[in-house]
Parts: C-alpha cells; sequence; structure tokens
C-alpha cells in the first residue's frame, strides 16, 4: 500500500490510517522542486551575508553571536547533538512514525529553506521502518519539541538509535542495513528538524483517536448499564434535547435510543414502574457524553490545522529571498487541545463509574448486591468498582490543565511556554485509566442484563454481550478476577464496542 503526501493537505480520516499502517509514503509530483527552489534561495541569502536566525548565528540566547560560513555545517551538527538532552522512557514507534510524517509534511510546505533530501531522508526512514528512539520526556512545547525532535534528527545523522524493524540498535548500524546513507545538515536544517510542534502534535492525536474509540465504547456500556439497571429511555427523546440545541447532546441521545431500540427488558417495565426519574449518570448521559464529543471535535480540528501547519522559525519566503522571525513553534494551541482531551477523557471515566456503582448497589439497581449471587459468601464485583474508582480519581488529577504553567527557558529567552508536549503524553495514561473504567463496567452491565434472562435486551446490546461472553464467562461465584478485568480491557482497546464493529451508527469526530 503505498500514500502520496500533498504537503499541507493530511485529512483526520489520513491521520488515523497513517497512525498504525506501513504504507509506502511518497511524495506528491512537484514538491521536489519547490523545495529545489527554496534552498536555491537559502544559498543567495548566504552569499549576501546578512545575518539570519539559525541560519548563520547561534540559536536562543546566543542569537547575537555570527557563525562563520565555514562553520555552517557545524553549526547545524552541534546544534542537533547539544538539543538532544531528552530523558526518561522511549515513545512508541507508532507516535514517532506520525512525528516524522508530521515533520515531512510541515518541511515539504517549501518554507523551512530545506532541501528536498532532507524531506526524503525522513520518509526514508518512515517507508524502512526506522523508528529513532526518542526518550518521552524534555519539551516544554515552545522553540518546538526541541529535545524530542534533536533525537529524531540526530539518528538522520547517524547518532543514537533507533527501533529498526521493531530491533533496537545504534542508528549507523540500522542506516547501513537499510542502505541508507547518513544525512549531512545544509545551513537552516538542523534548526528546521527541530523547531516544529510535531511530538505534541502526533502524541495528541494518538490518543484522541484513543479517546474517540473511549467514547464510542461508553455510549455502548451506558446503554447496556441502563437496561441492565431497568432505568428509562424517556431522557432520550428528541424533544428534549432539540430544547437546548447543543449538537453532540441531541447525537448521543440518538445513539441511546438506537442502542436500546427493541430491548425486552425495556419494555417488561414500561407500566407500574413507580420510579420517576433515574440518577443523573444514567439520566444525563447525552447532556455528558454529549459535551465530550463537542470537545474532543474542537480538539480534532485544532490538531488537524497544526498536523499541517509551518511550525518552523524563522520561516522562509523564497519568492522574496527572506526569512521572518516568528512564534510558530509555540504549541499553546496543541496543549489547549491536549488539555481539553484531558477533560473529556476524564469524564467519559468518570460518569462510567458512576454507573458501575449504581450496578452493585442492590438499592438503587434492583439487582444482586455486587452483582453476584450468594452475596456474603461471595463478594462479586465489590473490589472491581473500587478499582474503577480509583482510576477515576487518578484521572482527575492527570486532567489539570498543563497549558497554564510556563517556566522561562534559555536564560529567559524563552520565557513563557506551553508545556504542551506533556498535556499530550499524560493523555496516555489517562486513556489507559478510563479503558480500564469502561471494560469493568462493560463486565458489570453484561452481568446484570444476564440476571434478567429470559428478557433480552436490544439486538445491538446484545452483540455486545456475546462478544464479552465469547471470552468471560457469567460471574457466578467468586473467583480470580483480574484476568476478567484483562480481557475485558482487550476487547475494549481492539475497539469491539465500536460504530464499525457492532455495525450501528454513533458519532465519531
Amino acid at each position: 500500500m503505498s500514500f502520496t503526501l500533498h504537503p499541507g493537505q493530511l485529512s483526520l480520516d489520513d491521520l488515523r490510517r497513517l497512525i498504525n499502517s506501513s504504507a509506502q509514503i511518497q511524495l506528491a509530483p512537484g514538491v521536489s522542486n519547490i523545495l529545489q527552489a527554496g534552498a536555491a534561495s537559502v544559498a543567495r541569502i548566504v552569499a549576501r551575508g546578512e545575518a539570519v536566525y539559525g541560519l548563520n548565528t547561534g540559536f536562543g540566547k546566543l542569537a547575537k553571536t555570527r557563525i562563520a560560513d565555514d562553520h555552517l555545517a557545524d553549526l547545524q551538527r552541534n546544534l542537533v547533538l547539544s538539543h538532544a538532552a531528552g530523558v526518561g522512557d522511549k515513545l512508541d514507534d507508532r507516535v514517532v512514525r506520525l512525528i516524522m510524517i508530521l515533520k515531512a509534511n510541515g518541511l515539504a510546505r517549501g518554507h523551512s529553506g530545506v532541501r528536498p533530501l532532507l524531506v526524503q531522508g525522513l520518509l526514508d526512514f518512515v517507508n524502512h521502518q526506522i523508528y529513532p528512539v526518542i526518550p518521552a520526556k524534555g519539551s516544554v512545547g515552545a522553540s518546538g519539541d526541541l529535545a524530542p525532535l534533536a533525537h529524531m534528527s540526530a539518528a538522520l545523522i547517524g547518532e543514537g538509535e533507533v527501533s529498526y524493524r521493531g530491533t533496537r540498535m545504534p542508528a549507523a548500524a540500522a542506516l547501513a542495513q537499510a542502505g541508507l546513507d547518513k544525512m549531512l545538515l545544509g545551513p537552516k536544517e538542523g534548526l528546521a528538524l527541530l523547531n516544529g510542534t510535531q511530538v505534541s502534535t502526533a502524541l495528541a492525536l494518538v490518543h484522541l483517536f484513543d479517546a474517540e474509540l473511549l467514547f464510542q465504547s461508553a455510549l455502548v456500556t451506558g446503554a447496556m448499564s441502563l437496561d441492565a439497571a431497568r432505568g428509562t429511555d424517556a431522557p432520550f427523546d428528541p424533544r428534549l434535547h432539540e430544547l437546548r440545541g447543543q449538537k453532540g447532546q441531541m447525537e448521543c441521545a440518538a445513539s441511546y435510543r438506537r442502542l436500546l431500540a427493541g430491548s425486552a427488558i425495556r419494555a417488561s417495565h414500561l407500566i407500574d414502574d413507580d420510579r420517576v426519574q433515574d440518577p443523573y449518570c444514567l439520566r444525563c448521559q447525552p447532556q455528558v457524553m454529549g459535551a465530550c464529543l463537542d470537545q474532543l471535535r474542537h480538539a480534532a480540528g485544532i490538531l488537524q490545522i497544526e498536523a499541517n501547519a509551518v511550525s518552523d522559525n524563522p520561516i522562509h519566503f523564497p519568492d522574496r529571498d527572506e526569512f521572518l522571525s516568528g512564534g510558530n513553534f509555540h504549541a499553546e494551541p496543541v496543549a489547549f487541545a491536549a488539555d481539553n482531551i484531558a477533560l473529556s477523557i476524564a469524564e467519559i471515566g468518570a460518569l462510567a463509574e458512576r454507573r458501575l456503582a449504581l450496578l452493585v448497589d442492590a438499592s438503587m439497581s434492583l439487582l444482586p448486591p455486587f452483582l453476584v449471587r450468594e452475596s456474603g459468601l461471595n463478594s462479586g464485583f465489590m473490589i472491581a468498582q473500587v478499582t474503577a474508582a480509583a482510576l477515576a480519581s487518578e484521572n482527575k488529577s492527570l486532567a489539570h490543565p498543563a497549558s497554564v504553567d510556563s517556566l522561562p527557558t534559555s536564560a529567559n529567552q524563552e520565557d513563557h511556554v506551553s508545556m504542551a508536549t506533556f498535556a499530550a503524553r499524560r493523555l496516555g495514561e489517562m486513556a489507559a485509566n478510563t479503558r480500564m473504567i469502561i471494560a469493568i463496567e462493560y463486565l458489570a452491565a453484561a452481568q446484570g442484563i444476564d440476571f434478567h434472562a429470559p428478557l433480552a435486551t436490544s439486538a445491538s446490546l446484545a452483540r455486545a454481550v456475546s462478544i464479552l461472553r465469547a471470552q468471560v464467562p457469567h460471574l457466578d461465584h467468586d473467583r480470580f478476577f483480574a484476568p476478567d478485568m484483562s480481557h475485558a480491557a482487550s476487547l475494549v482497546h481492539e475497539g469491539v464496542l465500536s460504530a464499525h464493529h457492532l455495525q450501528i451508527d454513533l458519532p465519531a469526530l
């Protein structure tokens, strides 16, 4: 499979596919000519002898230091090596793959003054599955993602380590095995590689798509919990939601109506049910989940723009042989988007935990205590709900906005930063927490639905129960519980509760 990269035109669907595919990526026709014209413009600017930041000057606080022409190549190499100062665990290969694609996409727009050779070098790494080892920590999300991008760039020049087709090794060894040459950086090219928001953006995008799957999964488990608790679908009446007018809320209410359509459990208590209103965790699902959907969609729009952006500095205008210094590397838009994704992930998990708590409470759900026969002798879902509560609480701390923090760097030259990289990186841990909360609710809701037999739930929800029961049997007495949770979490991660797998229309980004 191949993919043609048209610079600045990546769609959300393109990005979703490129994260996990092994597609061979090629530049669109004509892009190399544009880049070559830009490189020629850089050569003319160098020949004029004028000072241009990062082209023939030092960096950051050292910008006033002029560099002689015979040291320009050393300047770019030294920049990469000195800035490769990240720490922590390495980023996942799928994140690194997207980082390199985004970097190639931004550079290929022709406003960074780099040669076609450099952009092709990035794509060669992607196409040969050479993924630089990039430590996860060390970027403050302004002046670009300097440290992590330096680790990426170091591999291009044969330094550092890479993962080559799944094996970790020195970059120089991987280049030799793949038949690729080490890159010799030209004027501005080291800075062009390091400046930019591609690490923050790639992390945020990967976890945005994780959040989309969590959102759809929680719609399904939420409908299952409502049926298990013999809740009412009256609050999903379209007239209620049209009067408010919130788009995500209206779409979610429609989803709950579709998910519950045809449930014999629901039909069984339409008459003579003395409960007037369900608790909020059941009744207000469209309002909460709809708000999460709206925030995820807003973040998706911001991140798609950023994925196609020129976030370099200084920015090159080759038609005028001119560089303009600015601040497009400042990742504040990404930080805000990541913080909103964090809020959504936390709330999806928090609402799911509350539904789970309702199901194990016999006074609320009218089901056996802790969803098991012979309660007392058996504890059932008692501690599984405690685990979900712990994860939901942890997400509340992780959801604290990262974008409101800033620490000056580079001797106060770079005095306000976005912290976008952490804002995006912490989403992975939050997504894992919420995935497990949803998995536990999946188990509990299926257990509750089982208790209503021979009454059946809706066809859609019955499919969801059947998928789970193929791996996890009904809990008729206490057993070692952790494997059940692990199996359910794997199913959620695989997307078995998604619109595609259940063949039902659910809202997406």
